[in-house]
């Protein structure tokens, strides 16, 4: 028995792998590394617990939280206010310990609950079938490129260059591998929208979908019918759409979608480094045994009782592999659950307020912007509750100053784009206060 069966190695097995090696200590394995990255994480002398909890909690107050700041920037992930009831349902030990539903028998709350997600997600695209969750976003439109390709055959996708452009590599990065050719549709420099001239050149008989945003990038709406119209029945039309703007838009399912996804974050999921992210995925009926992840359903047992199952799973692990869809292993189930209850706790109506206060905000502070002399507006197509804006002044400093006053200010987007310096995406929802607005707003009429 070693002295210390509870710990990975004994000091004689280290030793004994020291000599192996030709070290003398542990140290030395790391002699390679040069000295200008060495980092003094000496540690204190031990403290009594009372002390170091004081002590830490002197230290987590210099941390500056998403809470604490007046946030306009969106970009994919979005602060909106979340009710407490939503974290405090989604707390229960039924939910947070539940197991991925493998085994129907004893997961029937969870798939009770993924049912209820997906016919949610139905009525908001207004698409006829939707599946449990995919990972995130730009996962579930990279998947919604494959699924066209599977369903008409071409191999070949054209994608708006005015949808996310994390979103745009996802899809070259998944394409390449399947030997996809990706290319991208100009927008239009004054509206901001598709170019419809460019999307008419780069229609060919190979080309099996068509991927834009709804809202944009920039945060334009996009005229969906006409682009249906252009593009013909022989291409699918893939929506990728911020959940939120569908309270106030019409849903992508009803101007010719054949597929709509999104991420979910901004239902009722916060803002945490870059995430959480929560894909969904819709699209109509008839493309059901094409569609990527799992599907569930509701039927009836022996006695007539209700119950759950998952009717659909696509993967290679469940069905021979020429025929599976994609190998994505899991949803996000628990991210799901917080997007079902908050969307059964503020309903279509709290949805649709939430959508016009977004939407409001965001145009009483472009037309404060519009009477400035040193910020402008870049586009002038419709948008939601982002804008393009072009700044007089260096923008990235402009933000590090905002930060000194707890505001998360506009994205820089020359980062993305080369044409677009000096211009930032700023954004507003529900939950930046209207004070916030105007104190921003004032920031911004007195740059110069």
């Amino acid at each position: 028995m070693p002295e210390f069966p509870y710990l990975p190695q004994t000091k004689k097995d280290i030793d004994e792998m020291m000599e192996v090696v030709g070290v003398k200590s542990i140290s030395e394995l790391f002699s390679d590394i040069p000295k200008r990255f060495e980092v003094d994480i000496s540690l204190p002398e031990s403290k009594d617990e009372f002390t170091v909890l004081r002590d830490l909690s002197e230290l987590s107050k210099r941390n500056l939280t998403l809470n604490d700041m007046s946030v306009f920037r969106g970009a994919g992930v979005y602060k909106h206010f979340i009710p407490s009831a939503v974290q405090a349902i989604a707390s229960r030990g039924e939910f947070l310990t539940a197991y991925t539903p493998y085994q129907a028998e004893v997961s029937q709350g969870t798939l009770q609950m993924l049912f209820e997600f997906q016919t949610m997600i139905c009525e908001l695209t207004g698409m006829e079938v939707a599946n449990s969750s995919m990972y995130d976003g730009a996962s579930a439109v990279a998947e919604a490129a494959l699924m066209a390709v599977r369903v008409k055959g071409g191999k070949k996708v054209l994608v708006s260059e005015a949808l996310h452009p994390e979103y745009v590599e996802t899809i070259k990065t998944y394409c390449f591998g399947s030997d996809i050719d990706v290319e991208t549709v100009a927008f239009d420099s004054e509206s901001g929208q598709i170019d419809v001239t460019d999307l008419q050149k780069k229609l060919t008989e190979d080309i099996s979908g068509f991927v834009l945003g709804y809202p944009n990038f920039f945060g334009i709406i996009e005229n969906l019918s006409e682009i249906r119209s252009t593009i013909g029945e022989n291409t699918m039309m893939i929506v990728s759409t911020n959940p939120i703007a569908l309270g106030i838009l019409e849903a992508p399912g009803m101007l010719g979608a054949d597929i709509v996804v999104g991420d979910g974050q901004p239902l009722g999921n916060a803002p945490s480094f870059g995430g959480p992210g929560l894909g969904f995925f819709a699209s109509k009926e008839s493309y059901i045994r094409k569609m990527p992840g799992r599907i569930i359903g509701e039927t009836k047992d022996n006695d007539g009782r209700t119950g759950y199952v998952m009717v659909l799973q696509t993967r290679e692990q469940h069905i021979r592999r020429s025929k599976a869809t994609s190998n994505i292993c899991s949803n996000h189930a628990f991210n799901a659950l917080i997007a079902s209850i908050y969307m059964s706790m503020i309903g279509s109506e709290g949805l649709r307020e939430i959508a016009k206060r977004s939407f409001d905000k965001a145009h009483y502070l472009s037309e404060r912007i519009n009477r400035t002399d040193h910020v402008s507006l870049v586009f002038t197509g419709p948008f939601f509750n982002e804008f393009v804006a072009r700044f007089d002044c260096d923008l990235k400093e402009f933000n590090k100053e905002l930060l000194k006053d707890k505001i998360l200010g506009p994205l820089e987007l020359e980062r993305f784009n080369e044409k677009l310096k000096d211009c930032g995406l700023i954004c507003t929802t529900e939950a930046n206060l209207n004070e916030e607005v105007e104190f921003f707003a004032g920031r911004l009429e007195a740059i110069g």
